[in-house]
Order: structure tokens, then C-alpha cells, then sequence
């Protein structure tokens, strides 16, 4: 038993899709997640400045007493883990885009991918599309903006849907029946997509792959908590209190629950 947090973190409030499905799955387990909105999005930035601010932001949450790290950010797994795995002894765990499970599933032999730069370029991207999507067409497109609009509070906004229908259509044109949500923040757009394309195409995300592997390193490793009053601490390294806050409400966290939003300093 140990009732220390997990720790999760995100470039911004896009993992909080992930810490949902965390917070539904694991009833005995108390949270401390970092978004980095202040140095939002990663997925313009090189693999150095990546690695850099994942080990700040994981000494930081070390420093919290967190027993087993979440990195709910595509862009920083792509980057980051291989290194990050090899600098500390604390098990970390990563995220990556559904290629698999789409290639799998699909009936069309044609899936799509909306992902960030950062996760489209990175070599584990390549490999396991190389694997596994054979004998699948691949529709990548870079979800550029999107996760913006999102850090800004604009998820409903004109401009978001205008970028929406330009990135999904030749998807739908191609006639695609999955689309893998390559980033974090896009499961905050599902509502928005679910629209343009009618609710024909399934959307794969990839918070419970997460939770199951995070399942099985708190088991191996004996972190299994048994909190009877856990919480939640949220920090920013931005300004984006309001925006967490209709985050929240958007995921329709329980009121119940015990969260705390805090500005890093």
C-alpha cells in the first residue's frame, strides 16, 4: 500500500481527458497534475527543450511525493521518455496514438490520425505505423491550431470548427472509419467532430490504454493506494485558471471530489 499521489502532466490542460478516466478508474487514489500552459504546445519545440521541461516539471512532482509519473502528452512521450525512463527510477509511464487498435478495426482499411507535429515526426510514431498499418491506408494530418484553441478557451468558437472541417473532410472523403486523436487535447473537441462527420466515425483516444497500464505498474511495483480521502491538486504554470475550470465542468467531474487549482510559482 502507498496513498502518495500519481502525478500527471501535460503541456497544458489536455491530459486533464486523461486524469478523468484516471480519477473514474482508480476510487483510492489521490492526484497532483502539472499543466504546462506556459511553455503550451511542445510540439514546436525541439526534443532538447522537451526534454528539459519534462524533467523540471517531474522533479517538481517528485518533490510532491507523487509514486508513479503520467506523462499525458503525446509530444513528451515522442520526445522525452526513452530518456526521461533511463534519468529516473520512479516508473513513468507514456502515451501514444491508437495506430494499432485502428488498423485492427477497421473495415475500410483506411483510418485517420489527428495528431500534433511533434507526435507525427517522432520516430515511435513511424515504427509502430510501419508495424502494425501494413496493410492500412493512413490519413495523417496535423492537427495544427487545435491545441490553441483549446488553451484558450475556445473549443466552441468558429474558428475551432473551421479548422475541424478543414482537417477531418478528406478523412470522411477517403472514407475512413477511425480516427486516432494523437493528442491529449482532442478529446475535448469530440463533440465538435462527432458533428462533421455524423457520428459515422468511430474516434479512438487513448486514456483507457492508460489507466489499464497504469493499473499494472502500481501492482508491480506495490504503489496501490488506499486513500479514503483523496484530492486532487491541478498547477499552471500559466494564467489559465478560467480555462481549467470550464475544463472541469466540460468533463463533468464530480463536485464531490476534492480539487484544488493552483498557480506554480
Amino acid at each position: 500500500m502507498n496513498n502518495n499521489p500519481i502525478g500527471i502532466f501535460d503541456s497544458g490542460v489536455g491530459g486533464l481527458t486523461v486524469w478523468k478516466t484516471l480519477l473514474q478508474e482508480f476510487k483510492n487514489e489521490s492526484f497532483v497534475y502539472f499543466a504546462d500552459s506556459k511553455n503550451c504546445p511542445y510540439g514546436n519545440k525541439t526534443n532538447k527543450e522537451i526534454i528539459a521541461l519534462s524533467s523540471f516539471i517531474i522533479d517538481f512532482l517528485i518533490e510532491q511525493k507523487c509514486k508513479l509519473i503520467v506523462i499525458a502528452c503525446n509530444t513528451a512521450t515522442a520526445a522525452a521518455i526513452n530518456t526521461l525512463r533511463e534519468k529516473y527510477s520512479i516508473p513513468i509511464i507514456g502515451i501514444e496514438p491508437a495506430i494499432k487498435p485502428a488498423s485492427l478495426l477497421s473495415n475500410t482499411g483506411c483510418v485517420g490520425v489527428l495528431a500534433t507535429k511533434g507526435t507525427v515526426n517522432g520516430n515511435h510514431f513511424k515504427t509502430t505505423s510501419e508495424k502494425f498499418a501494413k496493410n492500412t491506408a493512413v490519413i495523417t494530418q496535423i492537427g495544427y491550431g487545435l491545441v490553441h484553441q483549446v488553451e484558450n478557451n475556445l473549443i466552441d468558437s468558429e474558428e475551432t470548427k473551421k479548422l475541424l472541417i478543414r482537417y477531418i473532410q478528406p478523412m470522411i472523403d477517403n472514407k475512413v472509419d477511425y480516427i486516432v486523436l494523437g493528442c491529449t487535447h482532442y478529446p475535448l473537441l469530440i463533440s465538435e467532430i462527432n458533428k462533421i462527420t455524423k457520428g459515422k466515425i468511430h474516434l479512438l483516444e487513448p486514456s483507457q490504454a492508460i489507466a489499464k497500464q497504469t493499473a499494472k505498474k502500481l501492482k508491480e511495483h506495490c504503489l496501490i493506494g488506499e486513500n479514503t480521502s483523496r484530492k486532487t491538486t491541478i498547477y499552471t504554470s500559466g494564467s489559465n485558471f478560467s480555462v481549467i475550470e470550464t475544463i472541469l465542468s466540460h468533463l463533468q467531474v464530480n463536485k464531490f471530489e476534492q480539487i484544488e487549482v493552483k498557480r506554480f510559482l
